[in-house]
């Protein structure tokens, strides 16, 4: 059951990306900025990121403090247990207090267990929340392989890499966006890259919307968006989409939206990838003056209509079939 938790957690943000796709550069181009002064980051070796030069102080032999006030650990085990150490010796105080945690996985890494480790672990759940997945994009070689197609379809933040190497992207956009809609792209070469908006929540972007037609060019991964009129009920959503997700996580590969809550003047944000379900958000205001609820799937092999007819259909109920409950494809 999808539950309200309103309490401070650490946020855990994920780098992804194939290999070679530009993760360590883009890390290294990160660490230099002063906005990731309260970050700690996890990282494979301190050697492929080149730290030498952002070198302040060495804590141990797997941390080390840097000049931007950033502290770098060394992943060395299980995943949990390195975090799990990171947060004793931040209550401790044997390193600085941070408030923002970023992953940085290995090329061939499916996002999904890296992200279910924080909410699977009964002592990191207390004190993490899972924030914005990041994938890099190499522009030279697209979407080549099945394990980038899935880090693009789940990630918040897209960053397209070597689009100086690469004569024209346009059509690897398209096929992007066709995979993931609404998530903030950067193009490496050209745009500044802010940290604080990278790995923030500053930015709401739009949930735009799918071609009711569109082709997908990845076989059975595709997305759609949907539009329903009137409230929901936040309980029979909190249900319908908790036994979605236990029956369908594996293919459901992302799922985000606004919703018009009954009982709420201002919309609810959710957001879920695969079996995992991130906290609602409440948020402060409506983006504009469009009321409905808006949601974008990105699936594989599972059919629009059948997502539709069952989310009408439950949220509905008995009491409801006479309600403001017509859908739209967007």
């Amino acid at each position: 059951m999808v539950e309200f938790t309103p309490v401070e957690f650490t946020t855990v943000n994920l780098i992804t990306g194939f290999l070679g796709s530009g993760k360590t550069t883009l890390l290294q181009r990160l660490l230099a900025d002063p906005a990731l002064a309260d970050t700690a980051v996890l990282i494979n070796e301190f050697g492929e990121v080149g730290l030498d030069h952002h070198l302040l102080e060495r804590i141990d032999e797997t941390m080390v403090l840097l000049q931007s006030g950033c502290l770098c650990c060394t992943i060395r085990g299980e995943l949990s247990e390195a975090i799990k150490e990171l947060l004793s010796k931040r209550e401790r105080g044997i390193v600085p207090p941070f408030r923002r945690l970023v992953v940085e996985s290995t090329g061939l890494a499916d996002p999904f267990p890296i992200l279910s480790t924080v909410q699977a672990d009964p002592v990191l759940k207390h004190h993490f929340r899972l924030g914005n997945v990041i994938t890099t994009v190499d522009a030279v070689n697209g979407l080549s392989r099945p394990e980038s197609i899935k880090q693009v379809a789940v990630a918040d933040r897209l960053v397209l890499t070597k689009t100086d190497l690469a004569p024209d992207v346009e059509a690897l956009i398209g096929q992007i966006r066709r995979l993931n809609p609404d998530a903030p792209l950067w193009r490496a070469a050209e745009d500044e890259i802010d940290a604080a908006l990278l790995l923030g929540d500053e930015i709401r972007s739009p949930l735009r919307a799918f071609p009711a037609t569109a082709d997908s060019p990845h076989g059975s991964v595709h997305g759609f968006a949907l539009t329903f009129e009137g409230a929901f009920d936040w309980t029979l959503f909190g249900i319908w989409l908790t036994m979605l997700l236990n029956r369908h996580g594996n293919e459901v590969l992302r799922v985000k939206g606004i919703l018009n809550v009954e009982g709420s003047a201002m919309p609810v944000a959710i957001h879920g990838v695969q079996h995992l379900v991130h906290p609602p958000v409440h948020m402060a205001a409506w983006p504009d003056d469009d009321r409905r609820s808006h949601l974008v799937f990105i699936v594989d092999g599972l059919e629009r209509a059948a997502i539709e007819r069952s989310l009408n259909a439950f949220a509905r109920g008995p009491t409801r079939r006479s309600g403001p409950w017509a859908t739209a494809a967007e």
